[in-house]
């Protein structure tokens, strides 16, 4: 078994499985107070009160740390299977927008769950 660090299929998911686990911890422990253009879960969903906002920020920031720990375990993985540049870009982006659609559809789904559409 050849292990290689320099193989896209560990670096890109390390990257940004790192960056989804830090970005939902701060996200978490300092979420948005107020309702804003600039950062936090912003959907219009999310945006329709002070209380779906409040509810959004702290379900999308959970689902954001799982999501980048599921790419860690793909970036280890990645270190045991011997793919091309290309391929191993094309695994990565895969497995990343997966992640995102996962942690959208998941955040929204919630949000209808628990607020009447009507509010």
């Amino acid at each position: 078994m050849n292990i290689s660090f320099e193989n896209s299929l560990f670096f890109m998911p390390l990257l940004v499985g790192s960056i989804f686990i830090l970005t939902g911890f701060i996200s978490y422990k300092f979420p948005p107070k107020k309702i804003n253009d600039l950062y936090g879960y912003r959907t219009a969903n999310s945006m329709k009160n002070q209380e779906r906002w409040d509810f959004s920020q702290r379900y999308a920031a959970i689902l954001m740390i799982y999501c980048g720990l599921f790419l860690l375990v793909v970036s280890i993985s990645g270190l045991f299977f011997d793919v091309s540049e290309r391929k191993g870009v094309a695994i990565g982006m895969f497995f990343l927008i997966s992640s995102v659609i996962v942690l959208i559809y998941k955040t929204e789904t919630a949000i209808k769950q628990n607020f009447n559409d009507k509010e």
